[in-house]
Protein backbone atom coordinates (compact mmCIF):
# COMPACT_ATOMS: atom_id res chain seq x y z
CA UNK A 1 0.00 0.00 0.00
CA UNK A 2 1.25 3.48 -1.01
CA UNK A 3 2.08 5.85 1.62
CA UNK A 4 -0.29 8.17 3.13
CA UNK A 5 0.51 11.73 2.17
CA UNK A 6 -1.16 14.33 4.56
CA UNK A 7 -1.43 17.74 4.83
CA UNK A 8 1.40 20.51 5.71
CA UNK A 9 1.86 21.56 9.36
CA UNK A 10 -0.31 24.41 10.01
CA UNK A 11 -2.04 24.45 6.34
CA UNK A 12 -5.35 22.90 7.23
CA UNK A 13 -8.48 21.06 5.62
CA UNK A 14 -11.80 22.72 6.00
CA UNK A 15 -14.18 19.86 5.12
CA UNK A 16 -18.04 20.13 5.57
CA UNK A 17 -19.81 20.98 7.96
CA UNK A 18 -17.52 23.39 9.32
CA UNK A 19 -17.04 24.83 5.65
CA UNK A 20 -20.43 26.39 5.75
CA UNK A 21 -19.59 28.71 9.18
CA UNK A 22 -16.39 29.79 6.83
CA UNK A 23 -19.13 30.28 3.78
CA UNK A 24 -21.44 31.92 6.34
CA UNK A 25 -18.96 34.34 7.16
CA UNK A 26 -17.48 35.27 3.51
CA UNK A 27 -21.11 35.90 2.59
CA UNK A 28 -22.01 38.25 5.38
CA UNK A 29 -18.37 40.21 4.21
CA UNK A 30 -19.79 40.30 0.72
CA UNK A 31 -23.12 41.71 2.09
CA UNK A 32 -21.52 44.35 4.26
CA UNK A 33 -19.12 45.94 1.06
CA UNK A 34 -21.86 46.13 -0.97
CA UNK A 35 -23.28 48.24 1.57
CA UNK A 36 -20.28 50.44 1.89
CA UNK A 37 -19.83 50.57 -1.85
CA UNK A 38 -16.37 48.64 -2.23
CA UNK A 39 -15.31 45.94 -5.22
CA UNK A 40 -13.35 43.19 -5.30
CA UNK A 41 -9.85 43.09 -6.08
CA UNK A 42 -7.79 39.08 -6.40
CA UNK A 43 -4.04 39.28 -6.57
CA UNK A 44 -1.54 36.29 -6.41
CA UNK A 45 -0.73 34.23 -3.92
CA UNK A 46 3.10 34.10 -4.68
CA UNK A 47 4.25 37.37 -5.96
CA UNK A 48 7.95 39.23 -6.07
CA UNK A 49 10.00 38.86 -2.56
CA UNK A 50 11.01 42.64 -2.90
CA UNK A 51 7.54 43.35 -2.96
CA UNK A 52 7.41 42.79 0.89
CA UNK A 53 10.60 43.47 1.97
CA UNK A 54 10.21 47.00 0.76
CA UNK A 55 6.87 47.43 1.88
CA UNK A 56 6.42 45.98 4.81
CA UNK A 57 10.03 46.83 6.16
CA UNK A 58 13.26 44.53 6.80
CA UNK A 59 13.44 44.70 10.51
CA UNK A 60 9.90 42.94 10.84
CA UNK A 61 8.76 39.65 12.45
CA UNK A 62 7.37 39.02 8.98
CA UNK A 63 10.35 39.87 6.89
CA UNK A 64 12.65 38.56 8.81
CA UNK A 65 11.79 35.25 10.30
CA UNK A 66 7.52 34.13 8.99
CA UNK A 67 7.90 34.70 5.30
CA UNK A 68 7.60 32.02 3.04
CA UNK A 69 9.93 32.48 0.30
CA UNK A 70 12.31 30.63 -2.64
CA UNK A 71 14.01 31.16 -5.80
CA UNK A 72 12.38 29.91 -9.03
CA UNK A 73 14.28 26.90 -10.20
CA UNK A 74 13.35 28.15 -13.71
CA UNK A 75 14.23 31.45 -13.88
CA UNK A 76 15.95 32.38 -10.42
CA UNK A 77 13.51 34.91 -9.42
CA UNK A 78 13.26 35.33 -6.01
CA UNK A 79 9.28 34.86 -4.64
CA UNK A 80 7.62 34.58 -1.78
CA UNK A 81 4.01 33.57 -1.10
CA UNK A 82 2.46 35.98 0.06
CA UNK A 83 2.50 37.08 4.18
CA UNK A 84 -0.44 40.14 3.81
CA UNK A 85 -2.85 41.40 1.72
CA UNK A 86 -2.40 45.22 1.04
CA UNK A 87 1.07 45.30 -0.16
CA UNK A 88 -0.10 42.96 -3.22
CA UNK A 89 -3.60 45.46 -3.51
CA UNK A 90 -0.79 48.42 -3.66
CA UNK A 91 1.10 47.12 -6.34
CA UNK A 92 -1.49 45.96 -8.83
CA UNK A 93 -3.10 49.36 -8.49
CA UNK A 94 0.61 50.61 -9.81
CA UNK A 95 1.12 48.40 -11.87
CA UNK A 96 -2.63 48.88 -13.70
CA UNK A 97 -2.79 52.68 -13.21
CA UNK A 98 -6.16 51.92 -11.30
CA UNK A 99 -5.76 55.26 -9.23
CA UNK A 100 -5.75 57.34 -12.83
CA UNK A 101 -9.68 58.27 -12.35
CA UNK A 102 -9.63 58.73 -8.46
CA UNK A 103 -9.73 56.62 -5.67
CA UNK A 104 -11.01 53.39 -4.89
CA UNK A 105 -12.68 51.32 -2.32
CA UNK A 106 -11.70 47.49 -2.52
CA UNK A 107 -11.84 44.37 -0.43
CA UNK A 108 -10.43 41.14 -0.83
CA UNK A 109 -10.50 37.71 1.00
CA UNK A 110 -7.90 34.69 0.65
CA UNK A 111 -5.11 32.75 1.77
CA UNK A 112 -1.72 34.10 3.45
CA UNK A 113 1.34 32.24 4.61
CA UNK A 114 3.39 33.06 7.36
CA UNK A 115 5.99 30.50 8.89
CA UNK A 116 5.41 30.05 12.58
CA UNK A 117 4.86 27.88 15.29
CA UNK A 118 1.09 26.53 14.76
CA UNK A 119 -1.21 26.99 17.81
CA UNK A 120 -4.91 27.66 18.13
CA UNK A 121 -6.09 31.02 16.10
CA UNK A 122 -2.40 31.17 14.20
CA UNK A 123 -1.97 29.00 11.36
CA UNK A 124 1.29 28.61 8.56
CA UNK A 125 -1.76 28.94 5.83
CA UNK A 126 -4.77 31.48 7.33
CA UNK A 127 -7.22 33.69 5.22
CA UNK A 128 -8.20 36.73 6.10
CA UNK A 129 -10.11 39.57 4.77
CA UNK A 130 -9.42 43.03 4.00
CA UNK A 131 -10.37 46.44 3.01
CA UNK A 132 -8.55 49.10 1.26
CA UNK A 133 -9.15 52.51 0.67
CA UNK A 134 -6.68 54.41 -1.38
CA UNK A 135 -6.38 57.79 -2.84
CA UNK A 136 -8.77 59.59 0.03
CA UNK A 137 -6.91 61.89 2.87
CA UNK A 138 -9.44 62.63 5.08
CA UNK A 139 -9.99 61.16 8.61
CA UNK A 140 -13.68 60.65 7.56
CA UNK A 141 -12.33 57.50 5.27
CA UNK A 142 -10.49 56.15 8.33
CA UNK A 143 -13.44 57.15 10.48
CA UNK A 144 -15.52 55.11 7.58
CA UNK A 145 -13.21 51.96 7.70
CA UNK A 146 -13.57 51.40 11.90
CA UNK A 147 -17.15 51.97 11.68
CA UNK A 148 -17.27 49.41 8.64
CA UNK A 149 -15.79 46.94 11.25
CA UNK A 150 -17.98 48.21 13.80
CA UNK A 151 -20.93 47.40 11.25
CA UNK A 152 -19.26 43.73 11.07
CA UNK A 153 -19.22 42.77 14.31
CA UNK A 154 -23.18 43.68 14.81
CA UNK A 155 -23.67 41.45 11.48
CA UNK A 156 -21.84 38.46 12.81
CA UNK A 157 -23.70 38.83 16.49
CA UNK A 158 -20.91 40.19 18.51
CA UNK A 159 -21.31 42.96 20.73
CA UNK A 160 -18.97 45.37 20.51
CA UNK A 161 -17.36 46.49 23.63
CA UNK A 162 -18.20 43.42 25.40
CA UNK A 163 -16.85 40.80 22.68
CA UNK A 164 -14.43 43.04 20.73
CA UNK A 165 -12.88 46.32 22.37
CA UNK A 166 -11.70 49.69 20.06
CA UNK A 167 -7.97 50.55 20.68
CA UNK A 168 -6.76 53.81 18.61
CA UNK A 169 -4.12 55.53 18.12
CA UNK A 170 -2.09 58.15 15.86
CA UNK A 171 1.71 56.85 14.75
CA UNK A 172 1.59 60.64 13.63
CA UNK A 173 3.72 61.91 10.26
CA UNK A 174 7.28 60.50 9.51
CA UNK A 175 9.03 63.78 10.88
CA UNK A 176 7.07 63.45 14.12
CA UNK A 177 8.14 59.88 14.63
CA UNK A 178 12.20 60.85 13.79
CA UNK A 179 12.24 62.87 16.74
CA UNK A 180 10.03 60.07 18.87
CA UNK A 181 12.67 57.98 17.60
CA UNK A 182 15.60 59.71 18.65
CA UNK A 183 14.12 60.05 22.12
CA UNK A 184 13.16 56.03 22.22
CA UNK A 185 16.90 55.06 21.07
CA UNK A 186 18.42 57.27 23.86
CA UNK A 187 15.82 55.99 26.50
CA UNK A 188 16.33 52.26 25.55
CA UNK A 189 19.88 53.01 25.52
CA UNK A 190 19.60 53.91 28.72
CA UNK A 191 18.01 50.53 30.19
CA UNK A 192 19.78 48.46 27.44
CA UNK A 193 20.82 45.77 30.59
CA UNK A 194 16.75 45.50 30.88
CA UNK A 195 16.14 44.56 27.39
CA UNK A 196 16.44 41.28 25.87
CA UNK A 197 18.42 40.39 22.74
CA UNK A 198 15.59 40.84 20.28
CA UNK A 199 15.13 44.13 21.21
CA UNK A 200 18.65 45.31 21.40
CA UNK A 201 18.69 44.19 17.96
CA UNK A 202 16.08 46.37 17.50
CA UNK A 203 16.97 49.51 19.36
CA UNK A 204 18.61 51.43 16.10
CA UNK A 205 16.69 49.81 13.48
CA UNK A 206 13.40 50.07 14.41
CA UNK A 207 12.92 50.62 18.13
CA UNK A 208 9.29 51.48 17.87
CA UNK A 209 8.39 48.09 17.55
CA UNK A 210 10.23 47.75 21.00
CA UNK A 211 6.57 48.91 21.88
CA UNK A 212 5.07 45.97 21.08
CA UNK A 213 7.41 43.44 22.85
CA UNK A 214 4.90 40.36 24.78
CA UNK A 215 7.96 40.07 26.92
CA UNK A 216 7.02 40.87 30.57
CA UNK A 217 10.42 41.68 31.70
CA UNK A 218 10.40 44.61 29.61
CA UNK A 219 6.89 46.05 30.40
CA UNK A 220 8.27 48.38 33.19
CA UNK A 221 11.26 50.00 30.55
CA UNK A 222 8.22 50.24 27.57
CA UNK A 223 5.57 51.83 30.35
CA UNK A 224 8.13 54.64 30.53
CA UNK A 225 9.48 55.03 27.54
CA UNK A 226 8.44 58.70 25.38
CA UNK A 227 4.53 58.77 24.04
CA UNK A 228 4.98 59.46 20.34
CA UNK A 229 1.62 60.79 21.37
CA UNK A 230 3.50 64.00 22.93
CA UNK A 231 5.51 64.84 19.67
CA UNK A 232 2.60 64.81 17.25
CA UNK A 233 1.76 68.60 15.98
CA UNK A 234 -1.18 69.95 15.26
CA UNK A 235 -2.41 68.62 11.46
CA UNK A 236 -2.27 65.11 13.56
CA UNK A 237 -3.47 65.90 16.35
CA UNK A 238 -6.65 67.38 14.67
CA UNK A 239 -7.05 64.19 12.14
CA UNK A 240 -6.79 62.07 15.53
CA UNK A 241 -9.26 64.29 17.28
CA UNK A 242 -11.34 63.77 14.00
CA UNK A 243 -11.76 60.24 13.67
CA UNK A 244 -12.66 60.43 17.64
CA UNK A 245 -15.08 62.82 16.82
CA UNK A 246 -16.94 60.30 14.25
CA UNK A 247 -16.59 57.38 16.39
CA UNK A 248 -18.10 59.62 19.13
CA UNK A 249 -21.10 60.78 17.14
CA UNK A 250 -22.22 57.56 16.06
CA UNK A 251 -21.62 55.75 19.45
CA UNK A 252 -18.66 53.23 19.20
CA UNK A 253 -16.90 52.83 22.20
CA UNK A 254 -12.90 53.18 22.30
CA UNK A 255 -9.65 53.40 23.98
CA UNK A 256 -6.70 55.72 23.41
CA UNK A 257 -3.80 53.33 23.60
CA UNK A 258 -0.48 54.94 22.98
CA UNK A 259 1.49 51.90 22.80
CA UNK A 260 -0.16 50.61 19.87
CA UNK A 261 2.15 50.39 16.64
CA UNK A 262 0.76 47.50 14.37
CA UNK A 263 3.60 44.83 12.51
CA UNK A 264 4.37 46.63 9.65
CA UNK A 265 6.59 49.24 9.21
CA UNK A 266 4.45 51.33 6.37
CA UNK A 267 1.76 53.09 8.68
CA UNK A 268 1.37 56.50 9.80
CA UNK A 269 -1.37 58.41 11.68
CA UNK A 270 -4.60 56.51 12.88
CA UNK A 271 -3.81 53.22 13.51
CA UNK A 272 -6.51 51.10 15.32
CA UNK A 273 -7.09 47.03 16.73
CA UNK A 274 -10.12 45.59 17.87
CA UNK A 275 -9.45 43.36 20.64
CA UNK A 276 -10.60 40.60 22.62
CA UNK A 277 -9.73 38.66 26.15
CA UNK A 278 -11.57 35.35 24.74
CA UNK A 279 -9.17 34.17 23.19
CA UNK A 280 -5.94 33.91 25.70
CA UNK A 281 -3.05 34.95 24.08
CA UNK A 282 -4.70 35.69 20.23
CA UNK A 283 -6.13 38.90 21.68
CA UNK A 284 -6.33 40.81 18.12
CA UNK A 285 -8.86 39.95 15.70
CA UNK A 286 -8.95 42.94 13.11
CA UNK A 287 -6.21 45.66 13.19
CA UNK A 288 -5.43 48.57 10.70
CA UNK A 289 -4.66 52.36 9.75
CA UNK A 290 -3.41 55.12 7.75
CA UNK A 291 -0.40 54.13 4.93
CA UNK A 292 0.14 57.21 2.79
CA UNK A 293 3.22 56.93 1.94
CA UNK A 294 3.20 53.05 0.94
CA UNK A 295 1.91 53.71 -2.75
CA UNK A 296 5.13 55.51 -3.60
CA UNK A 297 7.27 53.33 -1.75
CA UNK A 298 5.93 50.83 -4.05
CA UNK A 299 6.84 52.57 -7.24
CA UNK A 300 3.35 54.48 -8.01
CA UNK A 301 2.44 58.08 -7.92
CA UNK A 302 2.43 59.28 -4.28
CA UNK A 303 -1.56 59.00 -2.96
CA UNK A 304 -2.94 58.49 0.42
CA UNK A 305 -4.40 54.76 1.86
CA UNK A 306 -6.20 53.30 4.82
CA UNK A 307 -7.12 50.11 5.33
CA UNK A 308 -7.73 47.12 7.88
CA UNK A 309 -7.19 43.00 7.86
CA UNK A 310 -8.98 40.40 9.92
CA UNK A 311 -7.81 36.84 10.63
CA UNK A 312 -11.04 34.49 9.65
CA UNK A 313 -9.39 31.81 11.80
CA UNK A 314 -9.38 33.64 14.90
CA UNK A 315 -12.84 35.88 14.51
CA UNK A 316 -14.76 32.50 13.88
CA UNK A 317 -12.92 31.34 17.06
CA UNK A 318 -14.27 33.95 18.60
CA UNK A 319 -17.41 33.84 17.18
CA UNK A 320 -17.68 30.05 18.50
CA UNK A 321 -16.38 30.91 21.82
CA UNK A 322 -19.29 33.73 22.27
CA UNK A 323 -21.72 31.05 20.93
CA UNK A 324 -22.53 32.28 17.61
CA UNK A 325 -23.21 29.79 14.86
CA UNK A 326 -25.26 30.46 11.63
CA UNK A 327 -28.09 27.49 10.93
CA UNK A 328 -26.79 24.70 9.43
CA UNK A 329 -27.16 24.12 5.95
CA UNK A 330 -30.05 21.80 4.65
CA UNK A 331 -32.01 21.75 1.77
CA UNK A 332 -35.51 22.87 1.11
CA UNK A 333 -36.55 19.04 0.14
CA UNK A 334 -35.32 15.41 -0.15
CA UNK A 335 -36.50 13.23 -3.01
CA UNK A 336 -37.64 9.81 -1.48
CA UNK A 337 -37.70 7.69 -4.90
CA UNK A 338 -39.91 4.37 -4.54
CA UNK A 339 -38.99 0.99 -6.20
CA UNK A 340 -40.63 1.31 -9.59
CA UNK A 341 -40.59 5.11 -10.06
CA UNK A 342 -38.78 5.42 -13.65
CA UNK A 343 -35.62 7.80 -12.81
CA UNK A 344 -35.44 10.01 -15.81
CA UNK A 345 -39.14 11.16 -14.62
CA UNK A 346 -37.71 11.82 -10.99
CA UNK A 347 -34.69 13.71 -12.18
CA UNK A 348 -36.87 15.65 -14.60
CA UNK A 349 -39.14 16.67 -12.12
CA UNK A 350 -35.68 17.58 -9.88
CA UNK A 351 -34.40 19.74 -12.43
CA UNK A 352 -37.65 21.55 -13.02
CA UNK A 353 -37.45 22.26 -9.18
CA UNK A 354 -33.92 23.17 -8.85
CA UNK A 355 -34.46 25.85 -11.82
CA UNK A 356 -37.16 27.47 -9.89
CA UNK A 357 -34.64 28.05 -6.76
CA UNK A 358 -35.27 25.44 -4.74
CA UNK A 359 -32.96 23.08 -3.27
CA UNK A 360 -33.22 19.47 -3.60
CA UNK A 361 -31.07 16.86 -2.16
CA UNK A 362 -31.80 13.47 -4.38
CA UNK A 363 -31.08 9.89 -2.54
CA UNK A 364 -28.91 8.36 -4.87
CA UNK A 365 -29.53 4.83 -6.15
CA UNK A 366 -27.75 1.89 -5.49
CA UNK A 367 -26.93 -1.25 -7.53
CA UNK A 368 -30.20 -2.69 -7.10
CA UNK A 369 -32.25 0.40 -7.60
CA UNK A 370 -33.99 2.24 -4.57
CA UNK A 371 -32.82 1.66 -1.14
CA UNK A 372 -36.13 0.95 1.50
CA UNK A 373 -38.52 3.56 2.15
CA UNK A 374 -37.46 3.82 5.89
CA UNK A 375 -34.24 4.05 4.73
CA UNK A 376 -34.47 7.13 2.80
CA UNK A 377 -36.68 9.05 4.85
CA UNK A 378 -34.36 8.43 7.94
CA UNK A 379 -31.86 10.23 5.17
CA UNK A 380 -34.44 12.81 4.66
CA UNK A 381 -34.68 13.62 8.40
CA UNK A 382 -30.76 13.81 8.93
CA UNK A 383 -30.56 16.27 5.66
CA UNK A 384 -32.70 18.45 7.67
CA UNK A 385 -34.87 19.21 4.47
CA UNK A 386 -38.18 20.70 4.87
CA UNK A 387 -39.99 18.22 2.74
CA UNK A 388 -39.57 15.13 1.39
CA UNK A 389 -40.76 14.62 -1.92
CA UNK A 390 -42.47 11.09 -2.57
CA UNK A 391 -41.81 9.81 -6.12
CA UNK A 392 -44.16 6.61 -6.54
CA UNK A 393 -44.51 4.64 -9.76
CA UNK A 394 -48.52 5.23 -9.35
CA UNK A 395 -48.20 9.27 -8.64
CA UNK A 396 -45.58 9.44 -11.30
CA UNK A 397 -48.28 7.71 -13.93
CA UNK A 398 -50.70 10.15 -12.48
CA UNK A 399 -48.10 13.18 -13.47
CA UNK A 400 -47.94 14.07 -9.21
CA UNK A 401 -45.51 13.95 -6.35
CA UNK A 402 -46.42 13.51 -3.03
CA UNK A 403 -45.26 16.17 -0.59
CA UNK A 404 -44.55 15.49 2.58
CA UNK A 405 -43.50 18.20 5.56
CA UNK A 406 -41.00 17.47 7.54
CA UNK A 407 -40.43 19.98 10.73
CA UNK A 408 -43.81 21.70 10.69
CA UNK A 409 -46.46 18.98 11.81
CA UNK A 410 -48.28 20.14 8.37
CA UNK A 411 -50.76 18.06 6.36
CA UNK A 412 -48.77 15.90 2.86
CA UNK A 413 -50.52 16.87 -0.36
CA UNK A 414 -50.30 16.13 -3.98
CA UNK A 415 -48.39 18.65 -6.28
CA UNK A 416 -48.83 18.47 -10.34
CA UNK A 417 -45.32 17.91 -11.95
CA UNK A 418 -46.70 19.63 -14.96
CA UNK A 419 -47.35 23.36 -12.98
CA UNK A 420 -44.30 22.93 -10.96
CA UNK A 421 -43.63 26.68 -10.94
CA UNK A 422 -47.07 27.57 -9.16
CA UNK A 423 -45.60 25.86 -6.26
CA UNK A 424 -42.09 25.22 -6.10
CA UNK A 425 -41.88 28.69 -4.05
CA UNK A 426 -44.10 26.79 -1.00
CA UNK A 427 -40.63 24.70 -0.77
CA UNK A 428 -38.41 27.41 -0.79
CA UNK A 429 -36.83 28.06 2.80
CA UNK A 430 -36.55 31.97 3.60
CA UNK A 431 -32.99 32.27 2.14
CA UNK A 432 -33.98 31.14 -1.12
CA UNK A 433 -33.36 32.98 -3.98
Amino acid sequence: MAEQLKAIKGMNDILPPDSARWEWLEDTVRRLMRRYGYHNVRTPIVEPTALFVRGLGEVTDIVEKEMYSFEDSLNGDRLTLRPEGTAGVVRAMNEHNFLYEGGRRLYYIGPMFRHERPQKGRYRQFHQVGAEVLGFPGPDVDAEVILMTAALWRDLGLTVGQDVRLQLNSLGQPDERLAHRQALIAHFDAHAASLDEDARRRMHSNPLRILDTKNPAMQAVVEAAPRLMDFLGEASLAHLHAVRAALDAVGVPYELNPRLVRGMDYYNLTVFEWVTDKLGAQGTVCGGGRYDGLIEQLGGKPAPAVGWGLGMERLLLLLQEVGVAPAAPAPDAYAVVLAGAPMPAVMHALEALRAQGVSVQQHPQGKDGAASVKAQFKKADASGARHALVFGPDELAAGQVTVKPLRDGGEQRQQPLSDIAQWAATLAGPSAS
